[in-house]
């Protein structure tokens, strides 16, 4: 018998299912409510998935006819430590010989991770100074980052948010009314 329900299954990709046994390995006995810690296994599983995307993109970087004919090849490895949305971690970047390598998810000369700038741009827009932000990230991630940082994040949507609030008011407001019935 057909159901809608297999239909809509079906019409997703499958996800995966973590085996109990993976989990317990990755926790290594540990407890699984410090996994979520600052510095725990969620952190260290970040770091893990950021240098495996690295090392893959410098694979099929390498891979390409032009870096083959001129003789590229890996040229070790350097620790850059980057911001992320919940807080500061060290990632290995590989380099190649010929220095033509520009990595992904973290390109050179960026220091934070997408989604740290988000969180920085949703706090001033709850009306928080540079220096309420510059403490709120400290206290939270325990990463001391500069109040010329948290400007030039808030500065690059500055223009847009001073547009939004000198837009013009709706012509149309909706007001309804609930009334007890009784």
């Amino acid at each position: 018998m057909f159901t809608g329900g297999q239909l809509w299954r079906t019409n997703r990709r499958p996800r995966r299912r973590l085996r109990a046994s993976w989990l317990d390995e990755l926790l290594g006995g540990e407890d699984p409510k410090e996994a979520f810690l600052n510095g725990g296994l969620i952190d260290d599983l970040k770091q893990a998935i950021a240098e495996r995307a690295l090392n893959a993109g410098m694979d099929l970087h390498l891979d390409q006819d032009e870096e083959q004919a001129a003789g590229n090849h890996r040229n070790g490895k350097s620790r850059k430590r980057v911001l992320t949305d919940t807080g500061a971690m060290q990632v290995s970047i590989p380099r190649d010989r010929q220095c033509r390598f520009d990595p992904q998810p973290i390109a050179k000369y960026r220091r934070r991770l997408p989604g740290f700038d988000e969180k920085v741009i949703a706090l001033y827009a709850r009306g928080m100074t540079t220096r309420e932000i510059q403490a709120h990230v400290r206290e939270l991630y325990g990463v001391d980052v500069s109040p010329e940082l948290v400007s030039k994040v808030t500065d690059a949507v500055h223009d847009e948010v001073r547009e939004w609030q000198s837009r013009p008011p709706d012509t149309i407001c909706a007001i309804i009314y609930f009334a007890p019935y009784g």
